[in-house]
């Protein structure tokens, strides 16, 4: 391979000077800079990034660690952190934890070997001891769609209380008085605080129920599995408006109530999602949803990484909340 020795003595300049015109070229005249690069070329030189950022202590990458990459939510998130890193000529490294723990912390292991700027992390359980050690060992963590108490942590979240509110106020609001949960795993923080809205909204309604169906991720497959265990039961048995925990499940769900017994979203059941993804306003019935600013949300956790990387626990504002929107659809208005 081309080394930086090579450039130098193609150019007829000292070895510091290659450096200075890859590193800092204002402080080398445009004539020589112009020769050096000239010899990058001919030579074909490429630059060793890995070599120079492990002599920094530090690299340009931002690690991010989301629930299911597959979830266009997440995705949406993704590209709002890699546009705001892009912008500070860095990158951002997505990883997917699968909803289980030792992933998750597999991931933040690999993430602290290869000294990455930061960690930004929508944690898979309220063990946050894992993202202690990280931050302890001198990488900032930001939780992203998640926040805590105390000041432990730099968080970007939506208050998902208030979504899972929404939701079921507007279920009651159209008449809707046995309402069925679907979500899970319930120590996903985000669902836990969602199921708590509902909740208190179906507590403010006199005659209104609230079962909960908890499935073991949330998907459409789970969602779908969800939706036929509710369509068998006898019609007097059946809920008359489903709140689900993401998008993903409400898919799932429609499609087993709907395309696969015959059930009418939303006359016999109405449905709510939540996220709002793409995919919601494209169903077969256009989902009512609960819209989260997902690109907003991975834009603001770097841009907070990056205040944490230049004053570590300084005056900034280091709990950004975001408040949801309910997106009302044919789901529910029928």
């Amino acid at each position: 391979m081309v080394s930086v020795r090579d450039v130098a003595a193609a150019a007829s300049v000292s070895v510091g000077t290659v450096s200075n015109v890859l590193n800092r070229p204002g402080k080398v005249s445009p004539a020589t800079v112009e020769r050096v690069l000239a010899a990058i070329d001919e030579l074909g030189f490429v630059r060793n990034d890995a070599a120079r950022q492990l002599r920094a202590g530090r690299s340009r990458s931002i690690g991010l660690v989301v629930l299911d990459v597959g979830n266009p939510f997440f995705a949406e998130v993704a590209r709002g952190a890699e546009d705001r890193a892009a912008e500070e000529g860095m990158s951002v490294l997505l990883v997917n934890s699968d909803e289980r723990v030792e992933r998750q912390n597999a991931h933040l292991e690999l993430f602290r070997e290869q000294r990455v700027n930061g960690v930004l992390v929508t944690p898979s359980s309220d063990d946050l001891s894992p993202l202690e050690r990280l931050q302890g060992s001198g990488i900032p963590v930001i939780l992203v769609d998640r926040e805590v108490s105390g000041d432990d942590f730099a968080s970007v979240a939506v208050d998902d209380v208030e979504g899972g509110y929404l939701a079921a106020s507007h279920l009651t609001a159209i008449g809707r008085r046995r309402i069925a949960f679907v979500g899970g795993p319930l120590s996903i923080r985000q669902v836990a605080d969602r199921l708590e809205g509902a909740r208190r909204a179906v507590a403010d309604v006199e005659g209104a129920t609230l079962e909960v169906v908890e499935v073991p991720a949330l998907t459409v497959l789970s969602g779908r599995a969800a939706g036929e265990r509710l369509r068998e039961r006898p019609l007097a048995e059946r809920p008359d408006a489903v709140f689900a925990a993401n998008d993903l499940l409400a898919v799932g769900v429609l499609q087993a109530l709907s395309l696969l017994s015959g059930v009418r979203v939303p006359d016999d059941i109405a449905l709510v999602g939540y996220d709002d993804i793409d995919f919601a306003a494209a169903t077969v019935v256009p989902l009512s949803s609960v819209r989260q600013p997902a690109h907003a949300i991975g834009y603001s956790a770097v841009d907070l990484l990056l205040k944490e990387l230049d004053d570590p626990g300084g005056s900034h504002d280091r709990a950004v909340r975001f408040q949801p929107e309910l997106v009302v659809r044919e789901s529910t208005a029928g």
